[in-house]
């Protein structure tokens, strides 16, 4: 964390959760103006990778939706199978906010490295294959565009009433996705 900064989300969340309360930083502070911030924090399907287990990266979300976040957007995965998985174990431990799934597209085969590395997320096996076989990073991008249609689909049949898309420096390859599901 920055010096002076927040080593842990839950510790922000209840900075701000104060601001919503009039409480600002300074105690001599009176009588404040209340904020009306909307809270969203992050959950992984996959697990965050500090923690040591799924269970208690379950029990964090959990103290930060009782902390008063009011929504969860999920980090990206590539296989919906996590997503959902990660819903029903939020559910059965009472945790009732909107979980937002995150998704990105996989435009060049060097996030087939990049990607797990530094997010800590799986690759599926299907897609790193059929990546591997393409020979132009142009029909690389069109698979991975291909794979997040499928996805946006598959969680839209399923009833997932919003998607949030991690465009990073590509949103274009994502509004063609976007405008395909409408």
């Amino acid at each position: 964390p920055e010096p002076g900064g927040h080593r842990y989300a839950i510790d922000l969340l209840k900075q701000v959760c104060n601001l919503n309360s009039g409480v600002y930083l300074e105690a001599d502070l009176k009588n404040s103006a209340k904020t009306k911030f909307c809270i969203g924090v992050a959950g992984y399907p996959e697990k965050h990778f500090e923690a040591p287990n799924m269970d208690s990266d379950l029990q964090y979300l959990k103290m930060k939706v009782d902390g008063g976040a009011d929504y969860i957007v999920t980090q990206m995965f590539f296989d919906n199978e996590k997503y959902f998985s990660f819903v029903k174990a939020c559910r059965n431990m009472g945790i009732t906010v909107p979980i937002i799934p995150g998704l990105k597209p996989v435009y060049t085969r060097k996030q087939l490295n990049v990607l797990p590395k530094t997010f800590h997320i799986d690759i599926p096996t299907e897609l790193s294959t059929e990546m591997n076989k393409c020979q132009s990073d142009e029909s690389v991008a069109q698979l991975g565009a291909e794979w997040l249609l499928h996805q946006s689909k598959q969680l839209k049949a399923a009833g997932v009433p919003v998607l949030h898309y991690y465009t990073i420096g590509r949103p274009e390859l994502v509004a063609d996705v976007v405008r395909k599901l409408v």
